[in-house]
C-alpha cells in the first residue's frame, strides 16, 4: 500500500450548487429575502454567498427542469489532499471524476465523488476570494460585504444535512474512514439502530448531518442547508422579515441535539429548506465521544428543545416516528 507523508483533511464546507426548477423565485427567496450577495452570474449560473463568506461563492444557483443539489463542496486543508483524496477514495473503490480548474467558476482542480447514498461531494483546495465591489464593501478590512445591507443577511454558511432511504450507520462509517469526519451526536429508533447523525470536521457540532427515514423516496436527497445568524435577536429579526415577505416558516425554536437556535423556511422555487441557524456550542475536546439520544429523548427534547414543538407537536412526532421506524 502506497504510504503518504500526512493524512488528507478537509477543512470546512464551501458550497452548494443548487438547480431550481424556478431560478426567478429562487433568486428571489436567497437573493433578496435571505440577502445573500450576488458575486457574479456566468453562463446563467448564478454565484452567491453571505455577507461574511470570503470564497468567491458559497451558494450557486442555476436553471432546470427539476430541482435537486448538483453536488456539495468541501475545501481541503493542502492543495495536495486532492490528489491523496483521489488516490485513497479510488483504492477503495469510489469511482473519482476530476474536475479541472475554471470548469467551475473561481474554483481551482477539484474531485468529485458520490457517497454510497448516491450524494455528490466535491473536494477543492483554491478557490478566488474576490472582493466586493465599492458600494458593497465593508470598511472593515476582516470583512468582505457591509452587514445588514438587505434581507435576514446571515453571515456565513454552516452546514448540510442529508436525507436518505439508505442505512445511516453505513454512510457515516464511510465519512469517518473515507474523508475525516468526526461522529458528535446521533439518534438511535427504538430498536437501538441508528436513523439520525451529526458529524464534523470542525469544532462545530455538525458540518454534515445524515438523516435515514422512509419519507426518502430516493437514496441522495437533501433535508436542508443552513446559514449562520450571529445571535438570538438576528434570528428574531429574520422571523419578522419572512412574515413581511409573507413567507411561511417553522420556529423559532431551539434544538437539543446542538442546542442551536433554528428557523426553517423553504424555497419557493426549488423546494430546497433552508434553516436559518445561531448559537449552539463547540466541541474542542479531542477524545470526545459520540452523544446517543434514544427515542424517547429525541422526541422530548433532542428535535426540538422548545419552540416550534408549541403548534405543530403532532406533525413533528409524526415525522420522529417515521425516522425511528427506519
Amino acid at each position: 500500500m502506497e504510504k503518504f507523508l500526512y493524512a488528507p483533511e478537509i477543512a470546512k464546507l464551501g458550497h452548494v450548487a443548487l438547480v431550481s426548477a424556478d431560478l426567478e423565485k429562487s433568486l428571489w427567496f436567497f437573493r433578496d429575502t435571505i440577502g445573500l450577495e450576488e458575486t457574479e452570474v456566468v453562463d446563467g449560473v448564478h454565484y452567491l454567498r453571505a455577507w461574511g463568506d470570503f470564497e468567491h461563492h458559497t451558494l450557486s444557483i442555476t436553471a432546470g427542469e427539476t430541482s435537486y443539489i448538483d453536488h456539495i463542496g468541501w475545501r481541503t486543508k493542502r492543495r495536495e489532499d486532492i490528489a491523496t483524496f483521489a488516490k485513497l477514495l479510488g483504492d477503495a473503490g469510489t469511482e473519482v471524476r476530476w474536475i479541472e480548474a475554471g470548469e467551475e467558476v473561481a474554483q481551482g482542480e477539484a474531485i468529485r465523488f458520490e457517497l454510497p447514498s448516491g450524494h455528490r461531494f466535491e473536494l477543492y483546495y483554491d478557490m478566488e476570494k474576490t472582493p466586493a465591489d465599492e458600494s458593497r464593501k465593508s470598511v472593515l478590512k476582516n470583512q468582505t460585504y457591509k452587514s445588514w445591507a438587505k434581507g435576514v443577511s446571515p453571515r456565513r454558511i454552516d452546514h448540510v444535512n442529508l436525507q436518505t432511504s439508505h442505512d445511516n450507520a453505513e454512510i457515516v462509517k464511510y465519512l469517518q474512514e473515507a474523508l475525516g469526519f468526526k461522529l458528535r451526536e446521533y439518534f438511535v429508533n427504538p430498536d437501538d439502530v441508528q436513523v439520525a447523525s451529526w458529524l464534523s470536521v470542525t469544532n462545530l457540532v455538525h458540518d454534515v448531518a445524515i438523516m435515514s427515514t422512509p419519507r426518502s423516496k430516493e437514496p441522495n436527497e437533501m433535508h436542508h442547508i443552513a446559514y449562520w445568524l450571529d445571535n438570538a435577536q438576528d434570528l428574531l429579526r429574520a422571523a419578522d422579515i419572512l412574515c413581511e415577505a409573507d413567507v411561511q416558516f417553522v420556529g423559532p425554536g431551539k434544538h437539543g441535539i446542538s442546542q442551536a437556535m433554528y428557523i426553517y423556511v423553504k424555497d419557493p422555487g426549488s423546494g430546497l429548506r433552508l434553516e436559518i441557524f445561531t448559537n449552539g456550542y463547540l466541541i474542542f475536546e479531542p477524545d470526545w465521544e459520540p452523544v446517543k439520544w434514544t427515542y424517547e429523548e429525541y422526541l422530548k427534547n433532542g428535535s426540538a428543545y422548545w419552540g416550534d414543538r408549541r403548534r405543530d407537536d403532532v406533525e413533528r412526532e409524526a415525522q420522529v416516528k417515521e425516522l425511528a421506524k427506519s
